[in-house]
């Protein structure tokens, strides 16, 4: 009775209270977190709300925010690149740091470091609190589109509270960067194409992944080609589709452009890509070479895990299969095609450029929608789908105090 009564509210307004909802179930398990975190853990004892906004990856967007990049790549004895800021986007901290202006104490020429610091973790999380509501009511605008709006907003629950909304309240992109790439398919499936020139831009100078929206344009144009006598394609939108795809390509080369400009080294971005990889690989990470990131993984894992590894590479193959027969589930194949045809465009881009290790879940949240939506897409009993959220709130729980609460090793990095 209750998700009837949402339905028949404004669209906003159900994703609003759905979302408010399971930000405050992601807030009490962030209390019990804390509650239970062991004096080894990486904050300590009873960490703050603070501590879980600000840590790991977060540090590295304040420290952009307050000092910026580096002129100069920072090396090791043996001149390997270091991990360095250069590998974090700029936008998302310096609007942060923008927004944390107006923060008593904090404002321009401040010199109380560390009150700019908290100001600025504070404005942090506020953007992703918003950019997390923002990021859901496309979702749910993407699902009704292809579903009915009962089915749409339990996919959006499913989002909203899913095993990784903590990023929904911490200061980290994802969710920023969730919600433009949202937008822009709803932008896409509405054919409003003077939205995506903005978006792939902006996209592109939050955090990485923004090649993924070009390829789904070219994908979608080609699509549209092949239905071209059930749906006629204009030439406008021939235009407008080269012309995006064009902008989005030059927009998601642009970032590692500019840092290779700035420190004068052709391959800065790349060697600061691969210092995060070399703790993980005996030896370092010599070269950038797309999709080898995978192979090492599963060499890495199996060691980790201490079977042979060719154990490993079985089960890069399985992981690889069952991503491509996820798009062969009916659920799946009930979603629109600007959801699908995103989701199969990340997943590629996941597999040419990452590196699988603890971060790998987060780094896999744009395609939230595609998992959430095949999951809403059947005609469950309400029962079944509340049973789905525990499920969730029992994986966010272990993500969250796994990571943060203990987060004291190499392979427990959000």
């Amino acid at each position: 009775m209750a998700d009837r009564r949402l339905t028949g509210a404004t669209p906003w307004l159900r994703v609003l209270v759905v979302y408010a909802l399971a930000r405050v179930a992601t807030t009490l398990l962030i209390a019990l977190s804390s509650a239970l975190a062991p004096a080894e853990g990486r904050h300590g004892q009873d960490p703050s709300m603070l501590d879980y906004i600000a840590g790991w990856d977060a540090a590295w967007y304040r420290e952009i925010a307050l000092n910026g990049y580096p002129s100069q790549l920072p090396v090791d004895e043996s001149g390997n690149v270091q991990e360095n800021a250069w590998a974090f986007m700029p936008i998302y901290p310096w609007l942060a740091r923008g927004i944390a202006l107006i923060w008593p104490g904090a404002g321009v020429g401040s010199d109380d470091v560390w009150a700019v610091a908290n100001a600025w973790a504070v404005a942090a999380a506020l953007i992703s609190l918003v950019a997390g509501f923002f990021a859901c009511w496309a979702v749910y605008v993407l699902l009704e589109h292809a579903l009915d709006a009962q089915r749409a907003l339990w996919g959006t629950a499913f989002v909203a509270a899913g095993p990784l909304a903590l990023l929904f309240q911490v200061a980290y992109a994802e969710a920023l960067f969730l919600a433009i790439a949202m937008w822009a398919l709803v932008a896409l499936s509405r054919e409003a194409w003077w939205w995506l020139y903005p978006a792939s831009i902006l996209l592109a100078f939050v955090r990485p992944g923004e090649l993924a929206l070009p390829l789904t344009i070219a994908l979608y144009g080609i699509w549209r080609i092949l239905n071209r006598r059930a749906r006629p394609i204009a030439r406008r939108e021939v235009v407008h589709i080269l012309g995006t795809g064009a902008v989005g390509t030059i927009a998601g080369f642009a970032w590692p452009a500019i840092v290779n400009r700035v420190t004068g080294s052709a391959s800065a971005y790349f060697d600061t890509e691969l210092a995060w990889r070399a703790g993980w690989i005996p030896g370092g990470a010599d070269a950038f070479v797309p999709g080898e990131g995978w192979l090492a993984g599963a060499r890495v894992w199996a060691g980790l895990w201490g079977i042979p590894q060719w154990a490993g590479y079985a089960l890069l193959a399985v992981i690889v299969a069952a991503a491509v027969l996820l798009f062969l589930a009916p659920g799946v194949r009930a979603l629109g095609i600007e959801t699908r045809l995103w989701s199969a465009s990340y997943l590629v881009y996941a597999a040419l450029v990452l590196f699988p290790q603890s971060s790998t879940f987060r780094l896999l949240l744009p395609i939230a929608p595609l998992v959430a939506g095949a999951l809403a897409a059947p005609r469950l009993l309400r029962s079944s789908r509340i049973m789905m959220l525990i499920v969730f709130a029992a994986l966010q729980f272990w993500w969250i105090h796994a990571m943060y609460g203990y987060g004291n090793t190499y392979y427990l990095v959000p």
